[in-house]
């Protein structure tokens, strides 16, 4: 993939515009309890800063609604805490879209909340106009946010007077072309979560990818179901056991495998306070809610990784936030820690996992993106980085 890179461009006295995906989970009184993509978007930033340019960053955070501010949905936190990773303070603007402010050279302003804009969604080419008006040079960093064609990732690119990708997106494109375009093998993905419906059909293009297939959380259930098996409460989506069927069964024909749990820790709810239970996947009662693998089931599964050339992992395979139902995703953590094969991991959960594990350093490469990461796997054009090619073909 041929884009230009902010690497190599001079700065000195431009004014440059920053779409960073700070979009970190915070808790209910509104602290950052978890920061790796403000520190993932800091490279960029102090380049920028270090070679003269005024720099202006902007990000989504949650859902707003556009063309209305909350509190809730105000960048305010993430100024504060990228002021202290800078050591400066980080001036932060609303009502930006029309300009009106002004940035010195060396200067770092933080740019509110872009999805509170009218037609940022959308792609709205006027609001990508007045934007792309802000700037000298666009970079786009924000590779979790690739997969969409917004007006802050995909319209102001088309504008601006340069575009170019940032250090992190360009990391991310040439570590996940690594994994996809030539990987040591047995290549193994893990895929795990809630959103079953999603990544369904994002596993269907793996399946002729890879040669293991884990799956967990919400999606191994729907496997589950699959085979017949009784799964209790536990979250699943029946209506996609066919879709799951035609997984497993164009991995056998490649004589690849779902690897699917043997043994399961169960609970009647999600919570702190409860007690979990190990069963076998065959004594899953009618009120049982599957939390996690269980420990025979880990040890095949961390076997598999330990063999393996490389290892793409999105998703924690239980409810890894309770301790009772974090040894799965522990030891898969842990085997991927000591594995010998190029690791690649991201997305939000998978995230707060490895920081819960302390296994960051062990990893090859930790990708911010979601969604983004697992549609690049696919090979699916990403318009946020099909734009920035378009304007090297010119």
């Amino acid at each position: 993939m041929n884009v230009l890179k902010l690497a190599n461009l001079d700065v000195k006295g431009k004014r440059v515009f920053i779409r960073a995906d700070l979009n970190v989970p915070q808790d209910d009184a509104g602290n950052i309890t978890e920061d790796t993509r403000i520190r993932a978007s800091l490279p960029s930033i102090k380049y920028c800063l270090e070679n003269g340019a005024a720099v202006m960053v902007t990000s989504h955070l949650g859902r707003p609604t556009e063309g209305e501010l909350t509190h809730e949905d105000s960048l305010t936190p993430i100024a504060v805490r990228l002021g202290q990773l800078l050591h400066k303070p980080v001036r932060l603007i609303a009502n930006w879209v029309d300009g009106g402010f002004e940035v010195a050279p060396g200067e770092v302003v933080l740019l509110e909340n872009c999805r509170c804009n009218k037609g940022e969604k959308k792609n709205n080419d006027e609001l990508a106009q007045k934007m792309a008006k802000l700037c000298d040079i666009y970079v786009n960093d924000a590779f979790g946010t690739a997969h969409r064609a917004e007006a802050t990732t995909h319209g102001i690119a088309k504008f601006a007077p340069v575009a170019c990708a940032g250090f992190l997106m360009g990391g991310e494109i040439d570590a996940l072309s690594r994994a996809l375009e030539n990987p040591a093998r047995p290549l193994v993905a893990i895929v795990a979560g809630a959103k079953v419906s999603t990544k369904l059909t994002i596993l269907k293009s793996l399946a002729d990818k890879v040669d293991q297939l884990i799956v967990g959380g919400g999606i191994a259930n729907t496997f589950l179901l699959a085979t017949g098996k009784r799964i209790g409460e536990s979250l699943a989506e029946p209506n996609l056991v066919n879709e799951a069927h035609t997984i497993m069964d164009i991995m056998k024909e490649r004589g690849a495998e779902v690897p699917l749990p043997v043994d399961v820790v169960v609970a009647d709810e999600v919570s702190s306070m409860a007690r979990g239970a190990k069963v076998s996947v065959d004594e899953v009662g009618p009120h049982d809610r599957i939390l996690d693998v269980g420990p025979k089931t880990a040890a095949k599964l961390a076997d598999i990784i330990a063999h393996a050339g490389t290892i793409v992992w999105n998703g924690p395979i239980g409810v890894f936030e309770h301790d009772q139902f974090a040894g799965g995703t522990k030891m898969l953590a842990s085997a991927i820690a000591h594995s010998t094969g190029y690791s690649l991991a991201g997305g939000g959960d998978t995230l707060a996992a490895i920081a819960k594990f302390h296994i960051a350093q062990d990893v090859d490469y930790i990708s911010t993106g979601g969604g983004a990461f697992l549609e690049f796997l696919e090979g699916k054009k990403l318009p946020a980085i099909e734009v920035l090619e378009s304007r090297v073909a010119g």
